[in-house]
């Protein structure tokens, strides 16, 4: 295990700055791959009436959102086409979270559900359509937005990702330092030699062959 000082050492930490696009890039098709297995997600209403649910899935081209009503919250798959709604990804304009949300400023909605900001988010389309979420957990609302910001071209930055960038980054440094094991790695490269008074150690070939001759 490596200590906090060797962590942070200038060669460990150029490795470290080497290895985070080729796992930030593995962390976005684990997001990615997610989407495309779905989630049933809870609708949120001002009324107490009994929770209607929807399950919403990116189609395995990354290129559109399949959703739709379901009866009663569901763990397994659903096929794409017993979804009957489409969003193209491409017609997404934004990706909204929190209290910013269409569905979370409605009247009456933060008093019933006071953890829904956490877990809300909502995609922006056309002009002003929304399709809204309310996460079933922490995790997955990590899971969907990372997701959703991959597809549009922005930065993953959820609690989830950082702890998964650093896990990863450093079981990664760990791997590739094991034949250093018990070797203390230094925090600056070693200082470059002088040069030697005299070069008598360099074998000569050019008087070898004259010998010969």
């Amino acid at each position: 295990m490596m200590s906090q000082d060797e962590s942070k050492s200038r060669p460990l930490q150029e490795l470290r700055d080497k290895l985070q696009p080729e796992v930030a890039e593995l962390i976005k098709q684990q997001r990615l791959n997610r989407l495309c297995e779905g989630t049933c997600f809870r609708k949120i209403s001002t009324r107490r009436r009994q929770d209607k649910f929807w399950y919403c899935r990116l189609s395995p081209n990354h290129k559109v959102l399949h959703y739709g009503d379901v009866e009663e919250f569901l763990q397994g798959q659903i096929p794409h086409d017993s979804l009957p709604e489409k969003l193209a990804v491409a017609d997404i304009k934004a990706l909204i979270t929190g209290k910013d949300c269409p569905h979370i400023k409605e009247k009456g909605a933060l008093k019933q559900n006071k953890e829904v900001p956490e877990l809300a988010f909502s995609v922006l389309y056309e002009s002003d359509e929304y399709l809204n979420f309310i996460a079933p957990d922490k995790h997955e609302y990590c899971i969907w937005t990372d997701g959703l910001n991959a597809l549009l071209g922005k930065e993953m930055t959820s609690d989830l990702t950082k702890s998964d960038m650093d896990t990863l980054v450093t079981m990664e440094i760990k791997l590739r330092l094991l034949d250093l094991e018990n070797i203390q790695v230094p925090e600056v490269p070693p200082p470059i030699p002088k040069e030697p008074s005299n070069y008598d150690f360099v074998y000569d070939y050019t008087q070898h062959t004259q010998q010969q001759t």
